[in-house]
Order: C-alpha cells, then structure tokens, then sequence
C-alpha cells in the first residue's frame, strides 16, 4: 500500500481524549498523597522511555475522589512545563490537568503507533505552545494537528517494528537499576553502617562527619582527589558536525550514568578525561555523570579524578552523599559553587585495603553496567534512524517478512 493511501485524522478521531484532574486547591494539601494510586506528573512522563511505571507520588483515597484512575494502555501527553512528552502507562494511575490523556479507538488506532507519530511531531508542537508568561500546549492545539494512520495492520506492523527495540531498552535499563542497587547497598553497608571486613575490630571514633571506624580519616575533597573546573571557549569555536573533540556546558545531555554528545569544539580548553566523574558546579549543582570518552568542560561543570585510582569507590561515595539537585554541606541550596567550595568537601577515606576490596566488588558491576548503556545508546540510535522512515512510508513494511527488526 502507498504511503499516498494513509489518511489523515486528529486525535480524537482515533479514540478518547481527555485532560487529567486534580481539582483540589491548594494541590499541594498533605491529605491528597501518600495512598495506593500511582499519581504521575509531567517529570515522570519526561523521564520514562516507553511505557510508565515509575512515579514520585502516590494519590491517597481524597486524592483519587478529586482526581481520575485511567488504565493501562492510556498514552498521556504533556501540555505544560515538559511540553509534547509522551509514555504509555503500563499500570494504573491518575495525572493533573496538565497531561492528556488519550485511548485508542481499538477498530482505528494501535496506541503505540500513536506514541511513535507524536515522536515526529514533537518539535512542531513544542514550537506552537510557546506563550508570553508559560508555554501550554493546550488541547485545542494539540487536536489542530493531523496523524497520517495507515490501516490498522499496517500500523500494529510498524508499531511492532519499533517497539521491538524499545522493549530491549527497556530490558537493559532494567538490568542496570538492579546493578545500581547491588552497587550502592554494598557502599552503604560497608562505608554508612560501617560493616565491612573485619568491621568488629574497629571501635567507632568522632570525626566531623560523625562516628567513624577507628583508623579511617575524613580530608577534604582537595587531598584526595585532582579537581578540574571547566572553562567555556568563545561560541564561535563550536559545531553540531563532529569538528574537534565532545563540548559540554553543563548537565543538558547528561544521561542517567553517561552524557551523549551534540557540541563540538575546535578549541582548546578544560579537559576531562574518559572515567573522570563530571560533577555540575551550576544549578542543578550536584548532578553527576561520568566521562565515557575525552571531552572539553564548559563552565557549568567540573571533572574529578582520585588520586589512589578507585573511581568506583568514588563515584558510590559521592553519589551517596549528593542525592538531592543543589544541597550542599548541611543541607543548604547552592545556585552554584566555587572551586573552594569544591575543594572543601569533605570526604570519608578508609584504609586503601577497604578501598581496594570495595572496588573488587564495584568494578564488575560499574563494567556490565557501562557495557549494557551502550547497548542502550545503540539501541535507541538505530530506532530513531528507523522512525521517521517507517512513519513516512519510505520503508513499506508490507514487503517485509514478519519478525523482522529492519
């Protein structure tokens, strides 16, 4: 079938569309949280891939009788603050007003096909909401554009194509929080509750992080560590073609352990190297990715390296300490920090043995999970090449045999 044969349609000709609730004012009342029903807000729908499971709150039952419960297979759509995100939730759960949502007529539209198309029409709809107080995408505006839908075979066939690829993502990110979460109970028992080898022999003295292993110290971030705090080039110096070597200003392209690169820079600068942790020294101050490869630091961000060669260990240690954007020390805000106050963080240092038997167990579960966000990485790379194309017609899936990943 020709792409010339695909119709037209808005979205709420293929199915139902509604805005979430949360009719409630103030929103925030302590009574509405804290209950059984996923409450999913724009962020989270950000930060999914495909389908939506995570979520930060939870509705109480005053929470959903002001609100609405929506199934499965819903695709909610972001009209304000992250505009035109997508995800498909995978359980139940309810959303504000500011997310629509949309159910696939089952004779007219495979719900997936529709998340993909909002893909090719994201930065079309983005750039129609921009407003003079806050961008909003409103419904109106996001019924005003067309979905060119094949039949409902062809659509179920490129929705399978695609999501093919989106499921193996979502595997490997599955198999990474696990290490994650292997990794970091493992510092914590050993480097929080201060069980580690042998841990009975070392009664627990003061120091100014609190009780400590006798026999342990805590120096500043400058005696054990080399710091590198970034310096921009002119703009003139940079490119989105590959010229030079990976620029990054601040945390834009951060990823959830590595960046991706979009700048270039032909100039020299300040450099941080693969496996150095890239630390932001501007809001939000705190967050953290690690140098996959050579890059050159803008001034938004620091690169940190420690002297006795655990980058594992610190990583886990500073990841501990920095769970929140922008806290600091004991707990104060920091727009931004300086060189100093970089230097002065103050740091728990066991003896290199506990050291080097942390980083034994650290280093294969850093490695697999390095290995499996490239799979990641690559992942993504090929489906996003793939998109456009199988949504344009330009590749006809009906001369391809089933099963195939193209």
């Amino acid at each position: 079938m020709s792409v010339a044969d695909w119709k037209p349609a808005k979205l709420d000709e293929l199915g139902f569309v509604g805005r979430g609730k949360s009719r409630h004012r103030p929103r925030n009342a302590a009574f509405l949280y804290g209950g059984r029903y996923p409450f999913f807000q724009t962020g989270d729908i950000k930060a999914a891939n495909f389908y939506l499971t995570d979520y930060s709150q939870t509705y109480s039952d005053d929470g959903l009788a002001q609100s609405k419960l929506w199934k499965p297979g819903t695709l909610c759509i972001t009209i304000a603050a992250n505009i035109a995100e997508s995800a498909i939730l995978g359980v139940e759960g309810c959303f504000p007003d500011s997310v629509v949502g949309f159910v696939a007529d089952p004779d007219k539209a495979d719900v997936r096909f529709i998340k993909y198309y909002m893909e090719t029409l994201k930065l079309r709809m983005q750039n129609v909401s921009h407003g003079a107080t806050q961008d909003n995408l409103s419904v109106d505006k996001l019924l005003s554009f067309d979905f060119l839908v094949p039949p409902l075979p062809i659509q179920k066939r490129i929705a399978g194509i695609l999501s093919a690829y989106d499921e193996l993502i979502e595997n490997c990110q599955r198999r990474i929080k696990i290490l994650e979460t292997m990794a970091r109970a493992l510092y914590r028992e050993w480097f929080v509750h201060f069980r580690f080898p042998g841990f009975e022999n070392h009664p627990r003295v003061a120091s100014p992080l609190g009780a400590i292993p006798q026999g342990w110290e805590v120096k500043k971030l400058k005696e054990v560590c080399r710091l590198t705090m970034g310096q921009s080039p002119k703009s003139e110096f940079y490119n989105e073609v590959g010229d030079g070597e990976p620029f990054h200003q601040g945390v834009t392209n951060f990823g959830d352990r590595f960046p991706t690169d979009r700048l270039f820079c032909t100039a020299e600068g300040r450099i941080a190297e693969a496996g150095d942790i890239l630390f932001s020294v501007r809001a939000p101050v705190g967050r953290m990715n690690i140098a996959n490869k050579r890059i050159i630091l803008g001034r938004g961000l620091s690169a940190i390296r420690y002297n006795e060669g655990s980058q594992a260990f610190l990583w886990e240690q500073l990841r501990n300490r920095f769970t929140k954007d922008d806290m600091m020390g004991n707990g104060a805000i920091f727009a931004s920090v300086t060189k100093e106050d970089m230097q002065g963080i103050e740091l728990v240092c066991p003896p290199q043995w506990v050291v080097e038997a942390a980083t034994k167990h650290f280093e294969p579960l850093h490695s697999e999970i390095a290995t499996l966000s490239q799979q990641v990485q690559n992942l993504r790379s090929t489906r996003d090449l793939l998109l456009p194309r199988l949504l344009s017609g330009q590749i006809e899936v009906e001369a391809l045999p089933e099963g195939i990943a193209v």
